[in-house]
Formats: structure tokens, sequence, C-alpha cells
């Protein structure tokens, strides 16, 4: 680790480092700029193909060869270093809810930027732009990698992380990359190395319908969804002592829940969606295991109600995974943890390891290096109407980021 601090300190010394260091604190308005700008073309997932171009305009005009993959992700590297191995630095496109308008995203009078997505990820893309910016007129002597840029699609909501599985298990480019530094959100004090695993399920409660009063008995799909989420929730809260005790945090979120047409007849179907999160991947089954006990409860209650007040009709159930994120741990040991720590303490950063869901799930999953950390500044309300940046302090995450990057790239 010594040599590490000392091979940090020599490295932010060095004239043309030192020069971009600098310069994140002098362009401070045009990466607020490209900010602003960026998080006003509207990327919600399954949708990031404007914001895609945008950025390929970008980074070709800072002469980056961009283009886009199969799977729509942005991939752009330098001329000279377009051949591996390399080291990818990603921010991904899609947000949660977008802007209607452009005028959705504001300046507000205390100086934060307002809006859908400005901080997940408008402060990871505009850190990724920052970061391209400065390698592009600086480059760095007796590089032994490569950087190619990667702003990939899926990462939100059920694109289940669809752009970085295609980067790392069926891109040409996949097994040239060497380590990821994953930029999302903004902030310093974090240093994500566990994976944390999640898997999605939407069920589904079919039957006959009927009006609510002349078809009374007949099953109702809305009674048996709400016995089904009363009962997981009953089941899993009595378990959670023990399960955090033994596996660790583990976490369920019932949403989007629909169903019925009317309020005078009896629902003919039932639908909501099931996240679970934990740090052990033998919870997450065992949780999707008491998903399918708690259903098929409901369902026989509800039929067996139905026929003791003989109404018509049957009910049927269905239970279909949505989406899984495997989980992983950057190793302790790892060249890349070594270097992020000794970045955190030449600057002064007091950070922490933490886990959570993003997109270095995937190359973590798979044994790789990787990690996700911040690009600055502050936020919060992530996932609202309501959510906020503000640029304070971003120049320390760039800065971070950058010296993370020198260090990678020289393979020290």
């Amino acid at each position: 680790m010594f040599r590490s601090r000392s091979g940090v300190r020599g490295l932010s010394q060095e004239a043309p480092i030192a020069e971009a260091l600098r310069q994140f604190g002098r362009e401070r308005a045009w990466v607020n700029e490209k900010h602003l700008e960026l998080c006003r073309v509207g990327a919600p997932t399954f949708f990031e193909e404007k914001r895609a171009l945008w950025m390929v305009a970008e980074l070709t005009a800072l002469g980056y060869v961009a283009k886009l993959d199969r799977a729509g992700n942005v991939v752009a590297f330098l001329p000279e270093e377009e051949r591996g191995p390399w080291v990818a630095v990603t921010a991904h496109l899609d947000t949660v809810l977008a802007p209607r308008t452009g005028d959705d995203i504001r300046l507000g009078p205390d100086g934060r930027f307002l809006g859908p997505g400005v901080a997940d990820n408008g402060a990871g893309l505009a850190g990724l732009l920052a970061i391209a910016r400065q390698h592009a007129l600086r480059g760095l002597r007796d590089q032994k990698l490569g950087l190619i840029l990667v702003a990939n699609v899926g990462e939100e909501g059920e694109g289940n992380l669809s752009g970085m599985r295609y980067l790392c298990r069926q891109s040409a480019l996949a097994e040239q990359i060497e380590a990821f530094l994953v930029l999302d959100g903004p902030g310093v004090e974090h240093l994500t190395t566990q994976a944390l695993g999640s898997r999605r399920f939407e069920v589904v409660f079919s039957g006959p319908g009927g009006h609510s009063w002349s078809d009374a008995g007949n099953p109702n799909a809305v009674h048996a969804m709400a016995k089904t989420i009363a009962d997981f929730l009953d089941c899993h809260g009595r378990r959670a002592g023990f399960l955090h005790t033994r596996y660790g945090r583990s976490t369920a979120n019932f949403s989007l829940i629909d169903g019925g047409t009317s309020i005078n007849s009896i629902p003919g179907s039932a639908r909501a969606k099931l996240d679970l999160r934990s740090e052990s991947t033998e919870v997450l089954d065992e949780l999707a295991e008491l998903l399918t006990d708690c259903v098929e409860r409901a369902l026989v209650g509800e039929n067996e109600r139905a026929m003791a007040m003989r109404g018509s009709g049957r009910m049927s159930a269905k239970i279909r995974e949505i989406g899984s994120r495997p989980g992983g741990l950057l190793s302790k040991d790892s060249h890349l943890l070594e270097t992020m720590r000794a970045v955190d303490e030449h600057l002064g950063i007091q950070s922490r390891l933490d886990c959570a869901s993003t997109d270095a799930n995937i190359p973590l999953s798979m044994g790789l290096e990787a990690v996700s950390i911040g690009a600055g500044g502050s936020g919060g309300g992530a996932h609202t109407e309501g959510e906020w940046y503000h640029p304070e302090g971003r120049e320390i995450g760039l800065r971070r980021i950058y010296l993370a990057l020198c260090q990678l790239l020289r393979g020290a």
C-alpha cells in the first residue's frame, strides 16, 4: 500500500496530470453546461437512443471514435487506443423518470440543478465527459492500457443491466477490459465493492370477474393479490431478524399494483410486481420460494371461498421472473481497491465500502475488477420528481476518478 500512496503522489505531480487536475476547477462552467444539456435529452429505460446519439456527438467532438454497439451502448476510444487491453469508465444513460420538456430541467436559485435524472445519472455522465475531455487533451506517458468509455443502456428499472450484460458477456470487447470504474450518481463517500443481488417478479391472478351483486361469490383477483402481499410481508417480517443475523440485510418491495375495471365489478385480473434484494443468493432463492407458497395459499383460499359461496368459475395464477441481478464481491487485496484507497488517502477523502445494486454487478459477478463510485457534488431525491444535484464539490470527485484512472492505465 505504501508504494501505491507514493505512486499516486508522484503521479499527481507530473506536469500534464497536475494541469488536468487544475482544469477540473477551471472548467466548472463547461461541465455544468454539459450536465444540464444532457439531462434535457430524455432517456427513460428502453428509450435511451436520443441521449446516446447526443453522447456520440459530444465524444466525437472531443476526438474519440464513438459509436453505438448492438445493445445501444455508446462505446468510445481515442484512435491511438483502438486496441485493448483497456480500463473502462462507464456511466448509465437511462433514468427512472424523464423530463416531459427541457424546462423540467432547471437551475434553482441556490445553484442546485432540479429535475428528474440530474443526479442519477446526470452526475455520472457529466463526469464521464469531463474525464474524456482531459484524457483527450493531455494523454498519459508510459501508458500500458487504453481507455474505453461506455455510456450504457438498461441500468434502471426493468432494464436488468442489459447494456452491461452485453458489454461483459457478448461484446467482442469484453475479454480486453481489465478493470471497470462505474460512475453512478453524485458524492465521493462510498466505494461500492459488493454487488447487491436482486430478483424481480410479476404476479398475475386471473378469474371470471363479474357483477359485484349478481355475481357475488365469484373469485376476486384483487382480494387474492391482497392476501398474497399481506402473507408474504408477514412471513418475511417474521424471518427478517434471523435472515439478517445469518445472511445480512434483505428487502421486499411490492409496487405497480393494478386490477379491476370499475367499483361495481368483481376484478377479473390483478397484477403486481415485486423487487427482492439481498446480500445473499441463498436468501433470494428462499424468498422466491416464499412468494410461490404465498401465491398458492391465496389462490387455494380464494377458490375455496368461491366454491363455498357457489360462485362460478375458478381463478388461476402466474408468477414470471422479470429481472435478476447477480451478486459479487471485489477482493480486498485487488489492485483496483488498493488504487482507490491510495487515491482517497492522497485527496483526503474518507470513503467507506458499501453494497449496492449498480452496473458493477455484472463484472463483479464474473470475477472481474470493478467498483462503482460517485462523480462528486451532492444530490438527493433520486427516482422522484423532486430530484436535485448541487455541483459544489464536483471537482474532488473528478480528480479522484482521473487519478485512479491514470494509475490504472499505467498498470502500476
